[in-house]
């Protein structure tokens, strides 16, 4: 079977490639390298490219001939899709409107999204269930929403097309043979800044809001390792070329951590007491997000393996140091 991977270059994107590659598919990625790292892609083959061009799309498709697209380009950073919400909906929901249509005038019907939890926007309850309302409070999470509106619409008019979004919660940790990691120039993850704090790369580590209704004031997220991800993401594939029809599914553990939380972790974890500060909530940001994971464990049999949030953390601290000696 071959898979296409757009924005395979990219932290999650090349953690479902390596595995892909693991498991003896054939696997090309797309990517435009615009936050990616070719290093990163460590199977199959790679095509640079920008899915606002649809001419490259095309012939890379014409040569490889996938069956199967698993589409991880985005833009992902929330406060900048408040600041620059045009290109949030260019980026992430015309560009993949493009993609989609291609595939389609080419004959390929099975597509695997990467969604995200911020299409639910503030739950009305805890954990969540995937069908919740969809209600999200930043333009990162609309330009998901409206993706999943347009794939059940191209669903229900063509039963040839088989489609599953995979709500991510919060991705953390690293490959555990330590070859790829979260990478990115500017971070906005708090395992990551938390780590990059301890590493002295950055003076102090901001805490956004102590005011929310939570025991401890911050902000509350269910974390998952990248790699039982990258898991969900080959059983969905397996799902849809099985006969599995079209279906979402949230990708968490089902348990939530604190900011605060988070952070005494991470200095136990680096045996380092950085320095942290308290800061005004950032816009955009709901109190509480816990994952509902039954249904993907139900119908996918998927069986996490790094359920741990000081595995989670160490694997990415081994990361942050490997990552230091290699740019220096």
């Amino acid at each position: 079977m071959r898979v296409l991977v757009t924005g395979g270059a990219g932290y999650i994107g090349s953690h479902v490639v390596k595995l892909l590659g693991e498991r003896n598919y054939e696997v090309a990625t797309y990517d435009n390298l615009s936050t990616g790292n070719r290093w990163a892609v460590l199977y199959g083959d790679f095509f640079e490219g920008d899915l606002a061009d649809t001419n490259r799309l095309e012939s890379v498709i014409k040569i490889f001939k996938p069956s199967v697209v698993m589409h991880f380009a985005a833009s992902i950073i929330v406060k900048e899709s408040i600041n620059d919400p045009l290109k949030y909906y260019y980026n992430n929901t015309y560009n993949t409107i493009k993609l989609l249509r291609t595939m389609i005038q080419n004959g390929i019907k099975k597509f695997i999204f990467s969604s995200t939890a911020a299409v639910y926007g503030i739950p009305d309850e805890i954990p969540i269930k995937e069908d919740s309302p969809m209600k999200p409070i930043n333009p990162y999470g609309t330009s998901k929403m409206m993706i999943e509106l347009i794939l059940k619409d191209l669903a229900s008019s063509n039963r040839d097309f088989g489609y599953v979004s995979l709500r991510y919660f919060n991705v953390a940790g690293a490959d555990s043979e330590g070859r790829i990691g979260q990478a990115y120039k500017e971070s906005t993850h708090l395992i990551t800044r938390a780590l990059k704090t301890a590493l002295g790369e950055f003076r102090k580590l901001q805490i956004y809001g102590t005011d929310y209704n939570t025991p401890d004031g911050t902000c509350i997220r269910d974390y998952i390792h990248v790699e039982d991800l990258a898991d969900a993401h080959l059983l969905s594939l397996k799902y849809l070329t099985e006969g599995g029809k079209s279906n979402i599914f949230n990708c968490g553990y089902g348990r939530g951590f604190s900011v605060k939380e988070i952070i005494s972790v991470a200095k136990k974890v680096t045996k380092t007491d950085f320095p942290t500060e308290e800061a005004l909530r950032r816009e955009g940001d709901p109190p509480i997000l816990i994952a509902d994971s039954s249904k993907i464990k139900r119908v996918l049999q998927w069986r996490p393996r790094f359920d741990n949030i000081e595995l989670i953390i160490e694997s990415a601290w081994r990361w942050e140091m490997k990552l230091k000696e290699i740019l220096g």
